[in-house]
């Protein structure tokens, strides 16, 4: 299987990110407040019924939603053929 995720995405997102972790997270907070609050209530939720370091947390699933949200306006993030069933 092709990887949904190119190398030059994960590059250029990580630049971004290192450039000014805290206003980044800061400003992801936001975003994802408006485009999708379930997500948000839910890096909350297990932020809160774990150990685990929230801002951590909340970084990696920012990264991971804006990874893939860059890869949606590329033509190539599924094999549609994947999907046609025979």
């Amino acid at each position: 299987m092709q990887s949904l995720i190119s190398v030059e995405n994960v590059e250029k997102l990580i630049d971004e990110i290192l450039s000014d972790l805290p206003k980044w997270r800061k400003d992801m907070i936001h975003y994802i407040k408006d485009e999708n609050p379930e997500l948000n209530t839910a890096i909350i939720e297990l932020s809160q019924k774990t150990n685990l370091d929230p801002k951590a947390l909340a970084t990696g699933a920012y990264m991971a939603y804006k990874l893939i949200e860059n890869e949606a306006g590329n033509d190539s993030l599924f094999d549609e053929s994947e999907f046609v069933e025979e």
